[in-house]
């Protein structure tokens, strides 16, 4: 159990900074990127993301810090935050796809996709962020390093910025449209019966 917790420690400290810091560069830039199309952006972005998840390999250590330990209480909130992030996920997926996910509307200078507001988007309008989030808390939950909660603790402002970021995106891209969908439709929780 220690090597897995270890193991799934390691994995989210070098992969949810640099993932989270790519939407850092993309939505505020997005004008720029759509120029050259989402796979050149990518393919320019993987440098520097490769760049930080091996430094942050590299400093694993002191990183991660102590480890706390297994312990049951946690391992059933992993369990339990497992599950609804995998129950959101499943729902987030029947609508949007990898392409979406990746960000590729946002980067083509000819196709600006589509608002997505049906399905759980008529419930919440950033079901992906909250999986994210949910997801993160299993792993925290699952791994129990000092580091990995710190990481937990800052995932919250740090995808907030993010979400403000690809909001002011999408009021580029779908002006009226995506206004009456915010007055719709809360940005995380649903709010009481309302089920779309």
């Amino acid at each position: 159990m220690r090597m897995a917790r270890y193991i799934v420690a390691v994995t989210m400290l070098v992969s949810i900074p640099p993932a989270v810091a790519v939407w850092y560069v993309i939505h505020p830039l997005a004008s720029v990127w759509r120029r050259v199309g989402g796979g050149i952006t990518y393919l320019v972005l993987a440098f520097p993301v490769l760049a930080l998840s091996a430094l942050l390999f590299r400093h694993r250590g002191p990183l991660l810090g102590t480890s706390l330990g297994t312990s049951a209480p946690l391992l059933a909130v992993a369990a339990v935050a497992a599950v609804a992030g995998w129950r959101i996920a499943r729902l987030r997926r029947r609508l949007l796809t990898q392409r979406i996910l990746m960000g590729f509307p946002e980067l083509s200078p000819t196709d600006k996709g589509r608002l997505l507001t049906s399905g759980i988007y008529a419930r919440t309008r950033n079901p992906r962020y909250v999986e994210f989030v949910v997801f993160v808390l299993a792993y925290v939950a699952f791994a129990n390093y000092v580091g990995t909660w710190v990481l937990f603790a800052l995932t919250f402002p740090a995808i907030h910025l993010v979400v403000l970021l690809e909001e002011r995106e999408l009021r580029d891209r779908f002006g009226a449209e995506y206004e009456d969908y915010c007055r719709r439709v809360p940005r995380y929780v649903p709010r009481m019966g309302n089920r779309g």
